[in-house]
Formats: C-alpha cells, sequence, structure tokens
C-alpha cells in the first residue's frame, strides 16, 4: 500500500491528520509508531481544534524533522536545512490547496464547538477536505524526502 493510501486509510479510520501523515513514514525511517502517533496527536485539527496550521502538514514537518532534524551535538546546519524543506512543503502545500491554514481549508467550520463538529460531520469535510490535505501532505513529503 502507497504511504498516501495508509495515511488516508488511517484518517477515515479516526486517527487525526498529523498522526496519519507521520504514521506513514514510520516504517521508512525506523521510528517507533506508538510514540510517533503519540507525538502527534496534539497537532490534529490545526494543533488541538485550535484549526491554525494543518495537521497533515504539522505531521509531515514533523516527519522531516525526524529525517533531517538537528541532535545533541550535532551541527547547526541541520536545522537550516530542516527549515529550507519546511518551507518548500509548507509552499507547496499552499499552492496546492490555497492554504496551510486549517480554519481556511474547512472554510470557518470551527472545530472548537459542538455546532461546528456536527458541520464537519454533516458536510463530510473528513472525506472532502482532509482526506485531500493528507493525500498531498505525503505526495509532497515523498517528494520532498
Amino acid at each position: 500500500m502507497e504511504q498516501s493510501e495508509i495515511a488516508a486509510s488511517l484518517l477515515l479510520k479516526g486517527y487525526n491528520c498529523a498522526q496519519s501523515v507521520v504514521y506513514a513514514f514510520c516504517d521508512d525511517l525506523h521510528i517507533d509508531k506508538e510514540m510517533a502517533m503519540k507525538a502527534a496527536t496534539g497537532f490534529g485539527a490545526g494543533m488541538g481544534r485550535k484549526e491554525e496550521v494543518c495537521g497533515a502538514v504539522s505531521g509531515a514537518i514533523m516527519v522531516i524533522g525526524m529525517k533531517y532534524g538537528r541532535a545533541e551535538n550535532q551541527d547547526r546546519s541541520l536545522t537550516e536545512q530542516t527549515y529550507q524543506k519546511t518551507h518548500a512543503l509548507m509552499d507547496r502545500f499552499r499552492e496546492k490547496q490555497g492554504s496551510f491554514i486549517c480554519r481556511n481549508l474547512l472554510n470557518g467550520c470551527d472545530l472548537s464547538t459542538e455546532e461546528g463538529r456536527k458541520e464537519f460531520k454533516e458536510k463530510n469535510l473528513i472525506e472532502n477536505v482532509c482526506k485531500p490535505c493528507v493525500i498531498n501532505a505525503v505526495e509532497i513529503l515523498k517528494d520532498l524526502l
């Protein structure tokens, strides 16, 4: 199964957008899936339903960091490399989706309220908005890695 299919499948099983993207790369990066899923949990729905940066983008940035990021006693140039890839990811995602801000992607549907979560379900935004965001984030990420 392709990484984008894995991520989309997880999303539709009830995992959030950030978790779905991160999980799809765990095997390739030899990352513990359980810890990665836990670390990504708070980034879903634009960071804990605050609808800021899209969780799929946040998850992809986490993957970039896990692959290229700077660890203890490593050269600072790794930070610059990670930032460059992060900028490229965000720019390309915005080109494809129109924004990388969750509330803009969801056309103002307020996930922090019960009413907004009901609207999210009624309009099937998980399928119509979030799934394409997850797939696009994964595809862009594959190209950047």
